[in-house]
């Protein structure tokens, strides 16, 4: 989940290749130690003086960030599909969320960042939440503009500053959200995004980590990346918010109505060309259903329209670069090795671009590569269990925990059934997603804390105590 692998010039430009043509598109340089220290200090400073303002103020650009994000729709949505593949229709939906987001925080950050009264022996006594600084964002390129927006949006308003250092294939994405702040009205300096060649970006986000001018860091990323990030936190003793892998499980109970739990798997794990992290890796039927589901599902799979993903017909459109093609065709092969069933696709398609082929893996099973691993590709795994207390099991033997979904006939039984998954969130009889309203964010080793809602604007302020006597 972390930048695309750039071949650099020798000059160390970073170069952009539209995953669906293998053209370039840009190159970007990338930005100096010097530049990069141009960049915190003015964040810093800017941040300065807008933690001083109150709440209204900070969160009332958000609404013409909104306007602009509406207004220029189109315009995004092709910079993102030309550099990393999205489908043009899930690109317009990415930038109609975002403003979705904006307008939602400037609703409702005064509220969420009230104070709060508390009882005490004290004359007066409350509990508030302040700014902690400058927060540095690590963010990925599978959706370039909500994984940016759902961070900052929340993060100005609560007073902070912000520093992106975002993936370099998405580096024309970073540059416009940037610019996006400053055309709502945010202080010049306070959102900055610095461009980061991709052998440095280990040194560099160490090094910014440990600068006492970051307050806080942010990543959504891979285990791997998540563990450095922590690390270099841990070392700085200063806050950290993770959002790393997944390999969600859709439990099916045997109540469920089989067809639209297929639509919802054709729909669900191949978005995005099944670069989602939240999307149903394992799906996970007792076998008194599970032939038939499996049946269902191959034929909505086989449906999809695979194409250009600058034409709104697409379905699915190419993986962002080519060492994700190869990661994929290494774990379908290994696990149909490992006496998994291949029942469509599994094979790069043969045409220009990062095209793989929408692949269905039937009778899966743990210790399989596509049950232990997390497949970032457009492949769902079926799960055979005996029944329904198997299900739950087989869905609970994975180290991730970020979201899960029950499917049934009886909501309430959904529910007694998902409570005893272990995730950071849970939907019965409908598609995981993310929403501006709901926290978001996952357990074990799918990272830590939460975005979005009152939890997400309030991750990165200080809760601050004050105690008044007479």
């Amino acid at each position: 989940m972390t930048g695309i692998q750039d071949v650099p010039t020798a000059a160390g430009e970073i170069r952009v290749i539209d995953p669906a043509r293998l053209e370039e598109i840009a190159r970007y340089e990338p930005h100096t130690d010097e530049q990069i220290e141009l960049a915190l200090e003015q964040a810093h400073a800017a941040q300065r003086r807008w933690s001083e303002l109150p709440v209204e103020t900070r969160s009332a650009p958000l609404r013409e960030a909104a306007r602009i994000l509406r207004e220029r729709r189109d315009e995004y949505a092709e910079l993102m599909v030309r550099e990393m593949g999205k489908p043009i229709g899930e690109a317009r939906a990415e930038i109609e969320k975002c403003a979705t987001g904006c307008g939602y925080y400037a609703e409702n950050a005064v509220r969420f960042l009230a104070e709060r009264v508390i009882e005490s022996t004290a004359q007066r006594s409350w509990a508030a939440y302040e700014p902690l600084g400058v927060v540095l964002a690590i963010m990925p390129w599978n959706f370039p503009f909500w994984q940016a927006l759902r961070f900052a949006a929340p993060a100005l308003a609560a007073g902070n500053g912000a520093l992106l250092k975002h993936a370099p294939n998405v580096s024309g994405c970073a540059l416009a959200v940037e610019a996006l702040f400053a055309q709502a009205g945010f202080p010049e300096g306070l959102f900055r995004s610095i461009l980061v060649a991709p052998a440095r970006v280990g040194e560099v986000t160490e090094r910014l980590i440990a600068d006492p001018r970051i307050a806080a860091v942010t990543l959504t990323g891979s285990e791997r990346a998540g563990m450095a990030v922590a690390a270099a936190a841990g070392r700085a003793l200063k806050k950290s918010v993770l959002e790393l892998g997944g390999s969600d499980p859709l439990v099916v109970l045997e109540d469920a109505d089989l067809p639209t739990v297929a639509a919802a798997i054709a729909k669900s794990r191949y978005m995005n060309a099944g670069q989602v992290c939240i999307a149903p890796k394992r799906v996970i039927a007792p076998a008194a259903v599970y032939d038939e589901l499996e049946r269902l599902v191959v034929e909505a799979v086989e449906a999809l329209t695979v194409g250009d993903p600058l034409d709104a017909a697409t379905q699915v459109g190419p993986l962002a670069r080519e060492d994700l093609l190869e990661n994929l065709e290494r774990q379908i092969e290994a696990t149909v090795g490992e006496g998994a069933r291949l029942l469509t696709g599994g094979r790069r398609l043969d045409r220009p671009g990062h095209y793989f082929a929408p692949t269905v893996l039937g009778d899966v099973r743990p210790g399989m590569t596509a049950f232990a691993e997390e497949t970032f590709g457009p492949v769902a795994a079926l799960v055979r269990a005996a029944d329904e207390d198997e299900a739950i099991e087989l869905a609970n033997d994975t180290p991730y925990g970020l979201a899960a979904s029950v499917w049934t006939g009886d909501p309430r039984r959904g529910l007694e059934a998902g409570r005893r998954l272990r995730s950071g969130a849970l939907f019965v009889n409908g598609v995981v997603a993310s929403d501006p309203r709901l926290p978001f964010g996952g357990t074990r080793r799918s990272g830590y804390g939460r975005e979005l809602s009152e939890e997400g604007i309030r991750e990165f302020t200080n809760l601050r105590t004050y105690w008044v006597g007479s």
